[in-house]
């Protein structure tokens, strides 16, 4: 029998996570993000009784010692973005249904990785070292299921539910824990005498549709018996393309810089060419060693595809985001946006700017020739078969699941 393939990644505790990470003096500390309201709370302020929902008197109350912090949501969709581009180098097939969790599908990228515990560890582990944050995993052979597990992977943990097991697992836990059981519902369950999912799976499915709804009632019977047929829908990307590096804290030296950059551009042009794509907007991050941010942005007249008017572009940039001399960086990261789709290639008259950065100029338009050579060379013998001599030495996800996930 086949093992699970579909996990669910849950980052714990997630904005409180995000502000402890972003400002050390926090950590081990109960907080709470918000005001009037509390919108996360740290597992210390958990420890209290202290919860998401919750009036922030009764936080306060419950934990005089609270600390409330405002949040940064821009600096959590970052972190949150950077998560998840280290789950894309395990597989393409990621539905992300909130900020801080996604299911994916790693059933056609087990050949390259291990199993699907395997690829979860391996997950956790480069969040954990990469990121700095906390994400709970759950595998199972369900969407329904590998959500559940993930709660009960709870914190900080992995919950692989093993295939012919399922049942066994899911039946003693309580029926809070399904999707769709609110306040009011286990509530009317609770009169009904259902406690368990168990119990739940036990009652007569016309006996839920009427105490429920008919909708409600069987959608949630379904559930309980792990009857979940909801592939993981994959929603690719369409208004950018993107590749970032981490690579702990490290000294900006030019050789470092040249590096990530040459090879992210490298990525990133081949990506846009393979869908015969184009953009006018380059941004890069620059991530310091304090977990600070800086990025910048440039557009363009014209699209642009050509792997070294990225690495200029991006060269530049990196440059101007580091302008202010920061001792460490911790991740480099690059996106083209403003696409542009079936980008025809209009010469120019040889009487401007003989740029790359102009697709069009006599210079542009070899950049763009060599950059189709080595795209087709590739094709027929791989990624590695043809290299900048700067990325020999560069270490990455196998060839055969990058071209995977660059046709999706």
């Amino acid at each position: 029998m086949a093992g699970p393939n579909i996990l669910h990644a849950d980052l714990d505790a997630f904005y409180a996570s995000a502000e402890q990470l972003l400002h050390p003096e926090l950590r081990g500390k109960p907080i709470a993000v918000g005001g009037g309201v509390v919108l996360a709370a740290s597992y210390d302020a958990r420890a209290f009784g202290v919860r998401s929902g919750m009036a922030g008197s009764r936080a306060r109350a419950l934990c005089p010692n609270l600390k409330f912090v405002t949040g940064s949501f821009s600096r959590y969709q970052e972190l949150a973005d950077e998560v998840f581009t280290i789950c894309e180098d395990f597989t393409p097939a990621i539905e992300r249904i909130s900020i801080d969790e996604a299911f994916l599908d790693v059933g056609g990228s087990e050949h390259l990785f291990g199993p699907a515990a395997v690829i979860a560890d391996r997950i956790r582990s480069r969040v954990r070292t990469e990121v700095g944050l906390p994400v709970s995993v759950g595998v199972a052979s369900t969407k329904f299921l590998a959500k559940i597990a993930s709660q009960v992977a709870k914190p900080d943990g992995l919950v692989v539910v093993p295939p012919g097991e399922e049942l066994e697992f899911l039946h003693p836990l309580p029926v809070g824990l399904m999707w769709g059981v609110g306040a009011v519902t286990g509530e009317r369950l609770a009169e009904m005498g259902i406690h368990t999912i168990g119990g739940l799976a036990a009652t007569p499915d016309d006996t839920l549709r009427r105490m429920l709804g008919r909708a409600a009632g069987s959608h949630l019977h379904r559930l309980s018996r792990n009857l979940d047929p909801r592939p993981v829908r994959h929603l690719p990307r369409a208004k950018s393309v993107g590749s970032q590096s981490a690579f702990g804290r490290k000294v900006p030296t030019p050789e470092l810089v040249e590096s990530v950059t040459r090879s992210l551009a490298d990525r990133i042009g081949r990506r846009l060419r393979a869908k015969n794509n184009a953009g006018r907007t380059i941004t890069v991050r620059v991530r310091r060693g304090d977990m600070s941010s800086v990025t910048r942005s440039r557009t363009y007249p014209h699209p642009i595809a050509a792997t070294e008017a990225i690495v200029r572009i991006a060269r530049a940039l990196v440059a101007d985001a580091l302008a202010d001399g920061p001792s460490e960086i911790s991740l480099i990261a690059i996106s083209i946006s403003n696409l542009t789709a079936g980008t025809a290639l209009q010469l120019e008259l040889p009487l401007g700017d003989d740029s790359v950065e102009r697709p069009g100029s006599d210079r542009g338009r070899r950049a763009w020739d060599l950059d189709r050579s080595v795209d087709a060379v590739r094709e027929r013998y791989g990624n590695k078969s043809v290299r900048p001599a700067s990325l020999l030495d560069e270490r990455g996800v196998p060839d055969e699941f990058r071209e995977l996930a660059e046709r999706e």
